[in-house]
């Protein structure tokens, strides 16, 4: 992307990172070419990524330098600093000067002045209500970003959201996939079960499912492996 305009390498980030959302794209390597890219195109330090785990706690899931995880690291574990604040918040955390944080984030400050940093901009990942992450730049000279570049990083942040969010309804949409097949697959091994049963009972169809179920209810077992027990059982019967 050497040599290409601003504009030029942000249309073919968006270009590139549209390509990679087919249906089994890795989320975690969508998020570390973002990362690299916004650094290259907003002329930041290191960029990072904020995302919570299956309890809600925070973890860096992209950097782009060992720096940049480690004062995500460092931030969490104090629980405090533009990044947190960022995703707690909803709001964009601009900090142009680290140094003079210190009264708010002691913490963070001292580590961030120790790993090189001397501003930073924390945009938090977000889709109408719901705050999932959050992008953070970090930069070597204090200083606000410049307008522009603020668009620039909110555009950023917003397809990020877009592959996480994405990621997640293709992972539930297997999930609710398998359980309809599932669901499908157990009611012809029922219906199998209840003409078992109607044959070696003298019951009608409606009495054998409820026969059937009453089984599964007192002995506490999902209704199609009572189903399976019964139709292996007659498997045996001479």
């Amino acid at each position: 992307m050497t040599g290409q305009t601003r504009e030029a390498q942000l249309a073919e980030t968006f270009v590139d990172l549209a390509d990679t959302l087919v249906a089994d794209f890795d989320v975690v390597d969508l998020l570390h070419v973002l990362v690299e890219r916004t650094v290259h195109i907003l002329d930041a330090a290191d960029a990072g990524i904020l995302l919570p785990n299956g309890d809600g706690v925070l973890e860096v899931i992209a950097s782009t330098s060992e720096r940049s995880h480690l004062i995500g690291l460092l931030q969490l574990d104090a629980h405090e600093g533009p990044c947190v604040d960022a995703y707690t918040s909803g709001t964009i955390v601009a900090v142009d000067n680290i140094a003079s944080t210190y009264a708010r984030w002691p913490t963070f400050a001292t580590d961030a002045s120790t790993l090189g940093y001397q501003s930073m901009y924390a945009i938090p990942m977000r889709l109408r209500h719901e705050t999932i992450g959050s992008l953070n730049l970090f930069s070597d000279r204090t200083g606000p970003l410049d307008p522009k570049d603020t668009t620039t990083a909110r555009a950023l942040a917003d397809v990020a959201t877009i592959g996480i969010l994405q990621e997640r309804a293709i992972r539930e949409a297997d999930i609710a996939r398998e359980q309809l097949q599932h669901a499908l697959n157990s009611r012809v091994v029922i219906e199998q079960a209840k003409g078992v049963l109607a044959h070696t009972e003298s019951l009608d169809m409606h009495d054998a499912f409820a026969l059937l179920r009453d089984r599964a209810r007192r002995t506490g077992r999902r209704l199609s492996d009572v189903a399976q027990e019964v139709i292996d059982a007659a498997s045996l019967r001479p």
